[in-house]
């Protein structure tokens, strides 16, 4: 089960991520940007994705995978059930958020590449 300690473990496996409170909750962020908290009272996490992002991965099961119903939703800020969500959907949806608001430098150690197009 990817609730507490296996996700923490995967977001601090990222390069230069650390973790840090924000308000009542950890935070895992790269230089001084957030890309997930984890709410341990609700089993939940949040994560940053690009607009794209987060509609291809709420397509899955909203239920599970939603936006935060607010402004905050909005912004790509999107709310993950851990008590439900496969352990490969988790780890693409933190890869995403990761490389959401990591420097380019950093987004490309871990983000695979991008399949070539046949023309």
């Amino acid at each position: 089960m990817p609730f507490p300690d296996h996700f923490r473990q995967l977001a601090l496996s990222f390069p230069e991520t650390t973790e840090q409170p924000h308000f009542e909750k950890p935070s895992f962020r790269v230089g001084k940007k957030i890309f997930a908290t984890l709410n341990m009272k609700e089993q939940r996490a949040t994560l940053k994705l690009s607009e794209r992002d987060q509609d291809l991965f709420t397509l899955y099961d909203r239920t599970i995978i939603y936006p935060v119903p607010n402004n905050w939703g909005q912004q790509g800020w999107t709310h993950v059930d851990l008590t439900r969500v496969p352990e490969e959907m988790l780890k693409d949806a933190l890869t995403a958020a990761y490389c959401e608001v990591a420097p380019a430098r950093l987004a490309t150690i871990v983000k695979p590449p991008a399949p070539e197009e046949e023309f």
